[in-house]
């Protein structure tokens, strides 16, 4: 009697998902800055991120590539008083339309000044600063 070996995934579930990130669908406001010889500015919204990357929307229809910088602003405030802004370089893989996608290369949050009185101030972070 012979067992043979039976896989834990179907090759639909491949095709399905073949991220190695876990997706977070949120819309928030994005400012970008492309590093290279294109040294173009603009804004947009954030369509979805994960800890490898981020795809956003902007209303420019011009080709994007190469590096680029993002900063987010985070709908979480630090301290109760602190508004952060997540800031990501990374390299543009792929421009469709007004969709840009870039790969993370680094991440950080930044401070971003007093908070604003507004829906963000519900939200808090806590530090880890005692």
């Amino acid at each position: 009697m012979s067992v043979a070996p039976t896989a834990a995934w179907s090759f639909d579930d491949f095709l399905l998902e073949r991220r190695s990130r876990q997706r977070f669908p949120l819309s928030l406001a994005v400012e970008y800055r492309l590093l290279g010889k294109d040294r173009r500015r603009g804004s947009g919204k954030t369509r979805n991120i994960s800890s490898s990357g981020v795809l956003f929307e902007v209303t420019d229809q011009q080709p994007f590539s190469g590096s680029i910088e993002l900063m987010v602003s985070w709908p979480c405030l630090l301290d109760d008083e602190c508004a952060l802004k997540l800031v990501v370089k990374g390299r543009v893989v792929r421009s469709e339309g007004s969709d840009i996608a870039i790969e993370s290369i680094q991440h950080e949050f930044r401070t971003a000044g007093p908070a604003r009185t507004g829906k963000r101030a519900n939200l808090r972070l806590k530090s880890s600063n005692p």
